[in-house]
């Protein structure tokens, strides 16, 4: 099966001269974005979910071929916690519809305070439409348990395995997708350093693993700074030769 590699986001001041020549203007960024890769992780969602135009507008702008990865707003995941999901969901689902053959998945990271809440959990999972691929990101660490492998994979719901200073680092895949954020290597700050090639190459025997197993793998680094992001991407990809 296919194997993903890109970044959290896009459009990042400081990847000039790193994936952007110099004087490139803002809105050509995406351009030479899918120039290069065939998926993103669309940060900009969580802050502020965007209108079903702007979703439309991706859809046209991006090549065939190409996979967006959609962050639900926090206002669903953080402000409510993923309470009385209904109302969200609708506003998610129109967006999501319109990016048509170019959607990858949703990608719902629950904050690093809430703790493991079954019954919210498949209450959630429940209401999700089939056509919309669902990865789960759970930092707290009561979590961590098989009853919630296996909630998620009744529900055919990602697990979504992190690397980051203070996340577990589980390797599951509770679905066809197994998804991977690489928050950085770093162990004292979240999104900090750049991974060396010896982490890399780990990481692309892992992807080759599930990908031998039937799963659609997405991997996505979140370690913007410096252009690392954008750099251990592109060395990942090498290395699984995708």
């Amino acid at each position: 099966m296919a194997i993903r590699i890109g970044t959290s986001g896009w459009s990042y001041d400081h990847w000039q001269d790193v994936l952007y020549p110099p004087g490139l203007p803002a809105h050509d960024r995406l351009a030479r974005y899918v120039s290069v890769f065939d998926t993103v992780e669309l940060n900009a969602s969580f802050y502020r979910w965007p209108p079903a135009s702007r979703f439309q507008s991706w859809n046209r702008r991006l090549p065939g071929g190409f996979a967006m990865t959609v962050k639900a707003p926090r206002g669903l995941t953080h402000g409510k916690r993923l309470y009385g999901p209904e109302a969200w969901l609708e506003r998610m689902r129109a967006g999501w519809q319109e990016l048509g053959d170019k959607r990858a998945v949703m990608l719902v990271q629950l904050p690093p305070t809430m703790e493991r809440d079954d019954d919210r959990l498949g209450y959630f999972l429940e209401r999700i439409p089939e056509w919309m691929p669902t990865a789960v990101e759970l930092r707290h660490p009561s979590w961590n348990d098989e009853a919630v492998f296996s909630l998620l994979e009744r529900h055919r719901a990602a697990y979504c395995v992190m690397s980051g200073a203070g996340l577990p680092c589980i390797l599951r895949a509770t679905s066809d997708v197994a998804y991977v954020r690489l928050h950085g290597p770093s162990h004292e700050h979240l999104y900090g350093g750049s991974y060396s090639d010896d982490d890399l190459a780990w990481w692309a025997d892992r992807l080759r693993e599930w990908s031998g197993a039937g799963r659609t793998v997405y991997a996505y680094f979140n370690n913007d700074g410096e252009g690392n992001a954008v750099r251990n991407a592109l060395t990942l990809k090498r290395m699984t030769g995708t």
